[in-house]
């Protein structure tokens, strides 16, 4: 017997829902093995692709894991334990950010500022810099492995020989280098999500293609100039950031004089 499904929607999310429902109506078990293609098929009169693109939302939906010649199997569920504090401390000009263990020693390279960083830098690809990049392997306070890339623009680091001279420092060094410099340092942060890639997957030691996410803080120096980007990867299936909100003075027009 077919189960009749609504054609406006796309068929293979319909098929996706209403396999993900059963999933946490505890009809299909974490570890269990989820319908075959075939019987997809059969179930609800859809065809090969959409099958297949079905199951594939529920690996996107974290719900399943597939296995080359075994089929798809329900993901045992955990809570999200990682909670990422994002919030910088600060005490005269030392700043200060959550605690996480470096893994191995940091990787320093030298890159072409391209695509997101030489756009949340302020620098157009065709004119901007090269940079060096500090690749950090780190441990949360849970065990949960993450990345962590520090891009520091050469033009950056020739005002401040300490960063060209050690660009893999820890970042409450790097902070402290920018104020003792006379920046006034702020923040802003920008966080996405996507698949991870092949090489990302086995850094943060991810069994299949779960979503990662990313997080983009760009350090803002005097008159609002952008002296560096760190970017972190993190597992978003065991991770969840977490931030402190500090209200900001809301700006006001100043009421238009009459020139009459």
């Amino acid at each position: 017997m077919q189960d009749d499904l609504i054609r406006p929607t796309a068929m293979y999310m319909q098929v996706a829902d209403r396999l993900a429902q059963a999933i946490k109506a505890g009809e299909y078990e974490p570890g269990s093995k989820l319908p075959s293609e075939t019987e997809l098929i059969e179930r609800y009169g859809i065809s090969r692709p959409t099958a297949r693109q079905a199951v594939a939302e529920l690996r996107t939906m974290g719900l399943v894991e597939s296995h080359h010649g075994r089929g798809s199997f329900v993901r045992r569920q955990t809570p999200p334990a990682s909670t990422l504090e994002r919030t910088i401390t600060r005490t005269g000009k030392r700043y200060g950010v959550p605690n996480m263990t470096e893994k191995e020693k940091p990787a320093v390279t030298r890159i072409h500022l391209i695509g997101i960083h030489a756009e949340l830098l302020g620098r157009p690809e065709e004119d901007a810099d090269d940079a060096f990049s500090a690749d950090h392997l780190m441990i949360s306070e849970t065990g949960a492995r993450m990345s962590q890339r520090v891009i520091i623009p050469l033009s950056v680091a020739s005002e401040i020989p300490a960063l060209a001279e050690a660009p893999d420092v820890p970042l409450p060094e790097i902070y402290a280098h920018l104020a003792d410099a006379g920046h006034a340092l702020s923040w802003h942060e920008f966080v996405t999500a996507r698949t991870p890639l092949p090489d990302e997957r086995q850094v943060l030691g991810l069994s299949d293609s779960s979503p990662i996410l990313i997080t983009y803080r760009v350090t803002y120096g005097t008159d609002d100039r952008p002296l560096i980007c760190e970017e972190l990867h993190a597992p978003a299936a065991s991770s969840r950031l977490a931030y402190r909100i500090a209200p900001e003075r809301a700006a006001t027009k100043r009421p238009r004089q009459d020139r009459s």
